[in-house]
């Protein structure tokens, strides 16, 4: 049953179908508003969602004509909600994109992060408590839930607090910035609301129903102090391929194998079947997973923009899990059959368009890292990488990294950079090196690991997510070693992968290197642990985790 409707700012940058899906969820009707004729001037309730570069976002605002029909809107007192980069885009500018005008109803300028000391992008589930004690405090904000941010740039906490917002305080090792913001008729969040389960939810619908919380304060007990800041991210993976019947199905392979074992036949067993993706995805955001990502494993595709069933994938997924998804596979630049060339920033802004929030580059980053390095460590701006970052911000890409360990038996053996490994090699060898590989690890590179994160954190990756061959399939742990040789060399969030078989390996890890968050695969797909049963081990060993499981719309 429809209950109402909202106008949408439609500037088409990041992922409007979630935030679509969150509203229908609600019950309201979405008016898409591309330009000012398109309804603004008789919208009740306007939300302006912002995903990317603030200098792309505003520009467009620009050259559609919306600037003052906005400031028109917000002064004729009508509700508006912004959204990260729509929260931004109301100061008056940014250092990510100088010379850049914002709206300019608050005169400050947003900062980047301090990378110095942690990771940047700033991605994960964080806090948003109530800076100063209001008459009117936020819309369906709460102390003790968590709320989905990812974002490089933050607003500083004094600016709007100088000019009567009421204001939302996130904090990132140590650095507070402002989550949320209020003022009379305008509402602003850092975080997606449409990506923060139901609590997320419930701030949207706050909002639209006109429920400001009065006089909400600040954390005061030591457990709400606790709470406070980013939490450890648990993730889902599922890999989707077509199994022998030409359907797709959630699979996973030992060492990238994903057919049955004990078959006599030359090709080996059938593909595994786990369930089917949609069904696997929603039952892993009912378990409290802060993120699913879909890696489409399928043997590549001739083009992937008439890959229909996974783009349908990401559509019903997303009508119903309402946590960051990410999908991998095929973002490449591509040849229709007939001839028609297509970029992978096309391909890209299909698979945002279906209900994705990141994508997930492979092989075609390694290539384009060898590149880097065959030019001088020259950009070139026009890999896929560059150009998706470019469009779309660092925090949508992320680089899925499958590197395999080379045993060495002195540093000065190789040219690749090593490290001393506490596990010796076959023959005794004390040293390895993790040399990359592509098309899911059938092929070896002359390329290790550390060059190929460097590099590509220079071409704009947000993230990186870590497999490891060696550890996959096996149960055994993460490999340790590798991810903090791996964090040591780059600024961006890195996401273990590879080898998790039960919680106590999501505790290591957590504990014994500087990771950003860790995924599970198989020991989820086997019902052998639940998300939650991780987050509640890591929770009783005193690490922060989300845990939103006692609200309900």
């Amino acid at each position: 049953m429809t209950v109402g409707t909202v106008h949408v700012l439609d500037l088409e940058t990041g992922n409007l179908r979630s935030l679509s899906n969150a509203l229908t969820k609600l019950g309201y009707e979405v008016k898409w508003v591309k330009k000012p004729s398109d309804g603004l001037d008789i919208a009740e309730i306007l939300l302006f969602p912002g995903v990317g570069n603030f200098g792309h976002v505003v520009t467009e605002l620009r050259n559609r004509g919306f600037v003052e029909p906005l400031r028109t809107y917000i002064a004729s007192g009508r509700p508006i909600m912004a959204i990260c980069v729509g929260l931004q885009a109301f100061f008056s500018g940014s250092t990510e994109s100088p010379g850049v005008k914002g709206i300019g109803l608050i005169p400050a300028e947003v900062q980047k992060f301090n990378d110095s000391t942690k990771s940047v992008p700033h991605i994960g589930w964080n806090s948003a408590y109530v800076a100063n004690v209001a008459d009117e405090g936020l819309y369906g904000l709460r102390s003790d839930s968590k709320y989905y941010y990812v974002h490089s740039y933050r607003a500083d906490v004094e600016a709007p607090l100088r000019e009567g917002w009421t204001v939302a305080i996130g904090n990132y090792n140590g650095e507070e910035f402002v989550g949320a913001m209020c003022k009379d008729n305008v509402f602003a969040t850092q975080f997606h609301p449409e990506k923060s389960g139901v609590a997320g939810l419930k701030v949207i619908q706050a909002f639209l129903q006109g429920n400001r919380v009065s006089k909400v304060p600040a954390p005061q007990t030591e457990t709400l102090k606790r709470n406070i800041g980013l939490t450890k991210r648990v993730i889902a993976c599922l890999d989707v391929r077509t199994n022998d019947d030409g359907d797709l199905v959630v699979t996973k392979g030992d060492q990238y194998d994903v057919r049955e074992k004990g078959a006599t036949t030359d090709v080996g067993g059938k593909v595994r079947n786990l369930g089917k993706p949609v069904e696997v995805a929603e039952r892993y955001y009912l378990q409290g997973a802060d993120e699913v990502t879909f890696l489409n494993i399928t043997s590549f595709r001739n083009c992937p923009l008439v890959d229909t069933p996974m783009l349908d994938i990401l559509k019903k997924t997303s009508e119903t899990v309402f946590v960051p998804l990410t999908i991998g596979g095929g973002i490449r630049d591509v040849v229709d059959p007939d001839g028609t060339k297509i970029s992978a920033l096309d391909v890209a802004s299909l698979y945002f368009r279906s209900g994705a929030d990141k994508v997930s580059i492979g092989s075609d980053a390694v290539l384009a890292a060898e590149q880097f390095y065959a030019k001088g460590e020259e950009l070139s701006g026009d890999t896929p990488l560059e150009t998706i970052s470019s469009a779309y911000g660092a925090q949508a890409v992320v680089v899925s990294v499958d590197p395999k360990r080379v045993y060495v038996s002195s540093k000065e053996s190789t040219s690749h950079h090593v490290i001393k490994t506490a596990y010796p090699g076959p023959n005794g060898e004390e040293y390895v090196w993790y040399q990359c590989t592509i098309k899911g690890g059938r092929e070896l590179r002359d390329l290790d690991v550390r060059q190929l994160v460097t590099a590509v954190e220079k071409m704009g990756a947000g993230e990186i997510l870590l497999n490891c061959i060696d550890k996959d399939g096996t149960n055994s742990g993460f490999d340790l070693e590798l991810i903090n040789d791996v964090k040591s060399a780059v600024k961006v969030p890195v996401i273990a992968s590879s080898g998790a078989g039960k919680p106590e390996h999501f505790l290591e890890v957590f504990e014994e290197t500087t990771t950003d968050a860790a995924l599970g695969a198989g020991m989820f797909h086997r019902n052998e642990y639940k998300v939650a049963d991780v987050k509640n081990y890591l929770s009783g060993h005193g690490l922060l985790v989300r845990n939103d499981s006692q609200l309900a719309l």
